[in-house]
């Protein structure tokens, strides 16, 4: 890290970084990128997805032609991407998903395009289509006056009399009745099947025997609203136990997130506020800003990238614009959090140490700095990557550490999936603020400790990364302590650029690949894009900072700002 007052100068031994580099990159690549280009870990090439275009089209003709759905021709529908998350982890975690993709995964699959058709007052069928053979694998009807959804939030007996309520008294053969063409529909006869449901409960739910796959069971289940079929979904059951461990763990991490994670944080965003003030001598309350308007932009891009996840969840127009608002507010605080990290992170390390974590644009060398920083990110983003899988294989062997889907977060969700990646700069801007430039210093100030405090300030990170679906929840954790260290040392020997730049090049990489992975030749390459446009801003800002463009150094000592 420079000394403050000094001329910039970033002179890193790169050869010392490409072999390890070499290295990261090859076992990311064996290790994350060849599996998942896989069909789950079986021989099948990864499959071939439909297009949206072509999910509607076969969810059209299913609506018209056997249920008589009104508004399926000639409409456009919601399409949005859904995942079983629960099944999946299940069969992730016993390790039976190559077993399932052979023998059940084409007619029983856990990811789906969900096609919404509405009529103008609001009644709503859901049509769910495979992603890979078109095939209908269930279907849904919302009525606008219905109240299924809410009551699916109840448990025990309260929601089992409420379920009773909306079916209006239906006795089990009514049920069975109108149930029995679509078993026929499906290749089943009824009177082969165990019937789940007793007389007095609601639904109706038959298990197929000799389908199964550890302690799950294919379950064909029915649902009923007003005398009538609400759905027909046929899918194989999730193992109480299971389904208990994940809301166990899903509870710890909600945890973990708000005390370890936004508790700190919330502290680390006053004291930046507070240190703002007291080192203003040192910092100027001119910096900062742009960063913390690209944040904004990006968060709200992000938001309103989420239109269809909202939509999908049944959210009227009223309730999008809420939502919109509340992120709005929400990204406005975090916006603040960072420019105040900004600023006060840097007059802390001026004023304490004597240091340039942060340089200024015009500063002599400010263009060669960041073009170095950059090189500096790149190869440790490599190495990065590198280690990352290895703590992975480390996890798997002694923690058993598994994962599942998230279909809120995914990209097929997205209005314009090209924008995804842009969550990389706001990650690595803001995270490398909050938890690296400030942080540190700032806990040192207690602790007495830079090790210390680069590692509170990892752990307070990590905690934020609780809720992803990866378990048991301590693993996430594990993994982004070692990562957060990693990137403190990158700070601490190249100040904040180079450290932002290892995390944007990081994420960028991670997130450009899940483009990749959507298949088709402009998601590849905006993809690829991606992973080179922290190379091509360096550039652009080196340009833009000549050397002769540069202000004469003033080596009398002087405070910034004054």
């Amino acid at each position: 890290m420079n000394r403050a007052e000094e001329p910039l100068k970033l002179t890193p031994n790169l050869k010392k970084l490409i072999a390890p580099a070499i290295i990261g990159l090859i076992l990311f690549l064996i290790f994350q990128v060849l599996p998942s280009t896989s069909f789950e870990s079986t021989d099948t090439p990864y499959p071939q997805i439909i297009s949206k275009d072509e999910a509607a089209q076969a969810a059209s003709r299913f609506a018209r032609e056997r249920l008589g759905f009104p508004a399926s021709e000639g409409q456009d529908p919601l399409v949005t991407y859904q995942s079983n998350s629960e099944l999946y982890g299940y069969l992730a975690k016993e390790k039976k998903l190559k077993e399932y993709n052979k023998n059940y995964e084409a007619k029983y699959p856990y990811d789906v395009y969900r096609v919404r058709f509405t009529l103008p007052g609001g009644d709503a069928l859901n049509v769910d289509v495979h992603m890979q053979n078109a095939g209908i694998a269930g279907f849904s009807y919302d009525s606008a006056r219905s109240s299924y959804d809410r009551i699916e939030l109840n448990q025990g007996e309260v929601r089992k009399q409420m379920l009773l309520l909306v079916e209006e008294g239906m006795t089990l053969a009514e049920k069975q009745a109108l149930a029995e063409p679509w078993l026929k529909w499906a290749g089943y006869d009824a009177t082969q099947l165990q019937l789940s449901t007793r007389e007095g409960e609601p639904k109706l739910r038959y298990t197929v025997t000799e389908a199964a796959i550890g302690d799950s069971r294919l379950q064909l289940e029915f649902t009923f609203e007003h005398g009538t079929l609400r759905s027909f979904e046929p899918a194989f059951s999730v193992p109480a136990a299971h389904a208990a461990y994940v809301n166990k763990q899903t509870q710890d991490a909600t945890l973990l997130t708000l005390v370890g994670y936004g508790l700190f944080t919330l502290v680390l965003g006053i004291l930046a506020i507070v240190y703002s003030v007291k080192t203003r001598a040192y910092t100027s309350f001119k910096r900062g800003i742009l960063l913390s308007v690209l944040l904004f932009v990006i968060q709200m891009l992000n938001t309103y990238n989420l239109v269809p996840v909202f939509k999908a969840q049944g959210m009227s127009e009223t309730g999008i614009i809420g939502m919109m608002i509340f992120y709005a507010i929400y990204s406005l605080v975090f916006s603040a959090l960072l420019y105040f990290s900004l600023v006060g992170g840097s007059g802390l390390w001026r004023k304490e140490d004597g240091l340039n974590p942060w340089p200024r644009a015009k500063e002599p060398g400010y263009g060669r700095y960041v073009l170095e920083s950059m090189k500096v990110g790149y190869l440790w983003a490599l190495i990065l990557l590198g280690i990352q899988s290895l703590i992975f294989i480390a996890l798997g062997l002694t923690l058993n550490t598994w994962s599942t889907t998230d279909a809120s977060q995914s990209p097929y969700n997205m209005l314009y999936p090209w924008l995804f990646p842009l969550m990389a700069w706001l990650a690595g801007i803001s995270e490398e603020a909050v938890y690296r430039l400030f942080g540190i210093r700032m806990v040192k100030k207690i602790v007495r400790s830079t090790f210390v405090a680069s590692l509170i300030t990892s752990i307070i990170w990590a905690l934020g990364h609780t809720l992803y679906p990866i378990y048991p929840v301590v693993s996430r954790p594990i993994e982004l302590v070692i990562i957060g260290l990693l990137f403190s040392y990158i700070f601490l020997k190249y100040g904040y650029i180079a450290a932002m730049f290892s995390h944007v090049v990081f994420n960028s990489i991670l997130m450009g690949i899940s483009l990749v992975m959507l298949q088709g030749a402009p998601n590849v390459l905006i993809g690829l894009f991606y992973m080179v446009l922290p190379a091509i801003v360096a550039y652009v800002i080196y340009r833009l900072n000549p050397t002769k463009k540069e202000k004469p150094y003033v080596t009398t000592p002087h405070h910034e700002g004054h």
